[in-house]
């Protein structure tokens, strides 16, 4: 069931998940899990999903739902494949390894009433780059850009489809204008602090295929930590289930 450096971590509910060092669940996994939840009888796509936390989070709180990841390294899908075994939940996520530019022929165009994506956060030729050839897929846009995922998005949407994002503040601009090129119009945003005192390290963006412009809603700040340094209620809420394992 294992591989070598890999391990298995509860995320509640009876839910558990294989992680490595390279594939793993991170705060802004779980947040952006939480901040584009499904609706009910929504088909969603998780594009770029990793060891798959995005999705069995959702079943974790969601057994009805079903959910196709996409993922381009081969190590990733077989953690998830394995995830899925492990939790006896075949059929509830079907496992696409390809890259998201080449899904033609792979999944339905507008078939999907919910595509998630966390992205990689530097820009081409920004940042230092990792040595790890998954850290650097997954950290840099060495892979696919955010144009590539709203290209990717607005073919799988239906009309009205949500598209679900996080990225980091600086990359605000360039996301909302990509949505735009692809007919997908931001309409809730909402941006998350370390503690007040911190400025917003990440924000979470939804648009819609074919939204009218305007009318974007922007939610409170979501706070990681409290008062007292400790996670604050929301994130202890967000974390649900498992916040036992973690907090």
């Amino acid at each position: 069931m294992l591989n070598k450096n890999e391990k298995i971590e509860p995320i509640g509910n009876g839910m558990r998940i294989i992680v490595s060092d390279e594939h793993k669940l991170w705060t802004d996994t779980v947040l952006l899990a939480d901040f584009a939840a499904p609706k009910k009888g929504d088909i969603a796509c998780d594009l770029g999903s990793g060891c798959g936390p995005i999705p069995l989070i959702w079943l974790r709180n969601d057994a009805t739902i079903h959910v196709t990841a996409v993922e381009i390294q081969e190590k990733a899908c077989s953690m998830l494949e394995r995830s899925i075994r492990l939790n006896n939940i075949k059929g509830k996520i079907d496992v696409i390894n390809s890259d998201l530019r080449e899904l033609d022929g792979k999944l339905r165009a507008g078939a999907y009433d919910l595509v998630v994506c966390n992205p990689p956060y530097k820009a081409q030729g920004t940042g230092m780059k990792s040595k790890s050839s998954a850290r650097l897929i997954a950290r840099h846009e060495s892979m696919c850009t955010v144009d590539d995922i709203a290209a990717a998005a607005s073919s799988l949407l239906n009309f009205s489809g949500r598209l679900c994002m996080c990225q980091r503040p600086e990359r605000l601009g360039d996301v909302i204008c990509t949505m735009r090129k692809y007919k997908i119009e931001p309409k809730r945003l909402r941006f998350v602090q370390q503690r007040p005192t911190k400025a917003p390290k990440l924000f979470l963006i939804e648009g819609k295929k074919g939204g009218r412009p305007g009318g974007l809603i922007v939610e409170p700040v979501l706070f990681i930590e409290g008062e007292n340094g400790a996670f604050s209620q929301e994130m202890i809420e967000i974390y649900g289930a498992y916040k036992e394992e973690y907090i």
